[in-house]
C-alpha cells in the first residue's frame, strides 16, 4: 500500500463509506471517492491508479447494495442482467473512443440534459412513484431498456463515466416503468457488469493498489448496504429527493471541470 498519512486514510475510508451509500440509494457514489482517492494518493501517483482503485472498491459496494436489494425489492435478475452484458459492451466501445473525442465538447451537452432530467423530474412530482408491474415488463420495453440503459449509457460511461448510476436509474424509471426503488436496485446489477469489466481492465494494466482497494472496499460494502437498506426502507419519495441531489452535484461537477478546472 502506498505511503499515506493515518489522517487521509481516515478520511480515504470515510470517503468510500459515504459513497456507498449515495450509490447505492440512487448511483453518482463516484463523484465523491474519485476526487478523494485522487486527492489523497501520493504526489506522482499516476491517475489511472486512482481510476482503477475507485473500480476495485466501487464493486464491492456495489455487489452489496445489489444483493441487500435482491433480497428484498421485486428485482427481474433476468433482465438486469442482460442490460449488463449490454451495457458492458457500450462501455467497451466508449473506451475505445475516449482517446479520439473530446470531453469539453461533451461536457456541456451532458450538463443540458441533466439539467433538463432536473426539471422533468421536479415538474413531475408523480415520476418514479408508481409501483413496479406485478407482471413481466413487455419485450419491447426491456429490448429499449437494453439499447438505451445498456449500450446507451453504458457507451458513455467507457467515453465520460461520471452520473452513470444516476442516468440508469432515470432510464429504468421511464422505459421500464418501475418505480425508484426498484429502478435503483436493477441499476446495481447492471453496475455490477459494467465495474467488472472495468476493473478487469485495470487489473490487466496493473492499475489498482489492492492492498488500500480492500481496506476502502470494507467501508464502501457497509455504506452500500446501509444505502439499499435505507432505500427501501424510506421508499421512492426519498429516493427522488437525493436523486435531485445527486443531479445538482453532478452538473456543478461537470462545470467545474469544464471551466474552473
Amino acid at each position: 500500500m502506498p505511503d499515506i498519512p493515518l489522517t487521509m486514510l481516515a478520511l480515504l475510508c470515510l470517503a468510500a463509506l459515504a459513497a456507498g451509500w449515495i450509490d447505492a440509494v440512487v448511483g453518482g457514489g463516484g463523484l465523491l471517492l474519485l476526487p478523494v482517492l485522487l486527492l489523497g494518493l501520493p504526489a506522482g501517483t499516476p491517475a489511472v491508479h486512482a481510476l482503477g482503485t475507485n473500480k476495485a472498491v466501487a464493486i464491492v459496494g456495489t455487489s452489496g447494495a445489489a444483493v441487500t436489494y435482491a433480497r428484498r425489492a421485486p428485482v427481474d435478475v433476468g433482465t438486469a442482467v442482460r442490460i449488463g452484458l449490454a451495457a458492458l459492451a457500450g462501455s467497451s466501445g466508449g473506451a475505445l473512443l475516449a482517446a479520439g473525442m473530446s470531453t469539453e465538447v461533451l461536457r456541456p451537452v451532458i450538463m443540458v440534459v441533466l439539467l433538463g432530467v432536473a426539471a422533468f423530474v421536479i415538474a413531475r412530482p408523480a415520476f418514479g412513484t408508481a409501483p413496479a408491474p406485478a407482471g413481466p415488463v413487455t419485450r419491447r420495453r426491456i429490448l429499449a431498456a437494453i439499447a438505451l440503459a445498456g449500450l446507451g449509457i453504458g457507451f458513455y460511461d467507457g467515453l465520460i463515466g461520471p452520473g452513470t448510476g444516476t442516468f440508469l436509474v432515470l432510464a429504468l424509471t421511464a422505459v421500464l416503468r418501475l418505480d425508484l426503488v426498484t429502478a435503483s436496485a436493477t441499476a446495481k446489477i447492471v453496475n455490477c457488469c459494467t465495474n467488472a469489466g472495468a476493473l478487469a481492465m485495470f487489473a490487466w494494466q496493473g492499475a489498482v493498489l489492492w492492498q488500500l482497494a480492500a481496506l476502502m472496499a470494507v467501508f464502501n460494502l457497509a455504506g452500500g448496504t446501509l444505502g439499499a437498506r435505507t432505500a427501501l426502507k424510506k421508499g421512492s419519495g426519498f429516493v427522488r429527493v437525493v436523486l435531485l441531489t445527486v443531479v445538482f452535484a453532478l452538473v456543478a461537477n461537470l462545470a467545474y471541470e469544464q471551466w474552473a478546472a
